[in-house]
């Protein structure tokens, strides 16, 4: 019973910072140009200089989601990232803003792995809690966005942030309220060895975390690229743009769970292979987009693609590390934010350097390769294909 209360709890939560995190990572960059005057360059650091730190910061977070109470550690993340939001809506500097950057970075690395790695705790037992959790992650994403958005004119970016700040803190409030749990400590995770633990699950995960990588980057690009050629090849402006997006998240907040259906009968590497060719369809079909409507619709198939991806790399992720869920989901998490780092990069240099239609498929090629690369590893790491609940 407790363990469902504190799973419950801990989606509530995820709703309440997931939505924020991610408006304020979507309308920073127009903050700092606007409010901070800060150029081109200051902005690539600004997003650059928490993503750095949350890099670093996830397999530290692994290692004490691992090792301490998690809702604890949770509620930690999400009481720093909402002092960063803070610490945006009073920057009158860009100064002021890389400090809350790096408490951006330190706060998500702490909320994220240790809700995942909360929620990986009845894995075993039910096999939707990865869907489930990003169904209430998207939820809180999507209405976020859509109210976030609409605030914008009426309160400006102070306003907005401090909203952003009151939700996180009330994620870290709903996490202290949730029940705890049995600490269960992983052989060898005394203080001598936790290094060895992280790097015995690094190797272990090695060929997801490689995926992970490649598949993140394919997204990020395309997705950048997406909302560079809404802003300047459609020149439509942050509401116009955030509906192209709207759709596509409703998408990830509804689907995950019947989405999982198909996981159980067909098996994992079977689902991952199609969505990794519909993601790919869709990134190709961009280059030809002649509207904002089409490019809603087709952003709609990327959706349904990660509302089907995303929870079985957790799942297998959280399998094949054992009693270490933290260190993968800190090591996971940090793979993806690589992947993010790599992608966008190169969607700036292929809309800089070419054609929207090459860039378009070239994205589109590396995220075919995920069709390949992903259920392979899976194979490698030996987990179930269709997943198994214990009765």
């Amino acid at each position: 019973m407790s363990g469902g209360t504190r799973e419950k709890r801990t989606l509530l939560a995820a709703a309440f910072a997931n939505g924020p995190i991610e408006l304020v990572d979507f309308v920073l960059p127009l903050f700092a140009g606007a409010a901070l005057g800060a150029s081109a360059v200051e902005v690539g650091l600004l997003g650059a200089a928490e993503m750095a730190v949350s890099v670093v910061a996830r397999p530290v977070a692994g290692v004490l989601a691992d090792t301490r109470e998690r809702r604890y550690v949770a509620a930690a993340g999400a009481f720093v990232y909402a002092l960063s939001l803070a610490g945006y809506a009073y920057a009158g500097s860009m100064s002021v803003a890389y400090g809350a950057a790096v408490l951006g970075g330190v706060g998500g690395a702490l909320f994220f792995v240790s809700v995942r790695a909360i929620v990986g705790e009845r894995l075993a037992e039910d096999t939707t809690v990865y869907p489930r959790l990003l169904s209430a992650e998207e939820t809180g994403s999507w209405i976020a966005f859509v109210v976030g958005i609409w605030l914008l004119a009426v309160i400006d970016y102070r306003g907005v942030f401090l909203l952003c700040a009151a939700a996180c803190a009330v994620a870290g409030g709903v996490l202290l309220s949730s029940p705890s749990r049995a600490p269960r400590e992983a052989p060898g995770d005394t203080a001598a060895e936790t290094r060895f633990g992280l790097g015995e699950v690094g190797r272990r995960l090695r060929p997801m975390l490689i995926a992970v990588v490649v598949t993140m980057a394919a997204e990020s690009a395309i997705g950048l690229l997406l909302l560079l050629h809404l802003q300047r090849g459609l020149d439509l402006d942050v509401g116009p743009i955030a509906l192209v997006f709207l759709p596509g998240g409703i998408v990830m907040s509804v689907l995950p769970p019947y989405l999982h259906r198909f996981v159980l009968r067909y098996g994992r590497t079977r689902v991952l292979a199609v969505a990794s060719v519909s993601s790919a369809v869709f990134a190709a079909s961009l280059a030809w987009a002649p509207n904002p409507y089409v490019i809603a619709g087709l952003w709609i198939l990327s959706g349904a693609a990660w509302a089907a991806v995303i929870p079985v790399q957790q799942a297998v992720i959280a399998e094949a590390s054992g009693e270490r869920v933290g260190r993968g989901m800190g090591l996971y998490g940090s793979a993806g934010l690589i992947g993010g780092v790599l992608g966008s990069l190169a969607a700036g240099l292929l809309y800089a350097g070419s054609s929207w239609q090459v860039a378009c498929l070239v994205a589109a090629a590396v995220i075919l390769s995920g069709a390949v690369i992903v259920p392979r590893a899976v194979r490698i790491l030996g987990v179930p294909d269709v997943p198994v609940e214990k009765t």
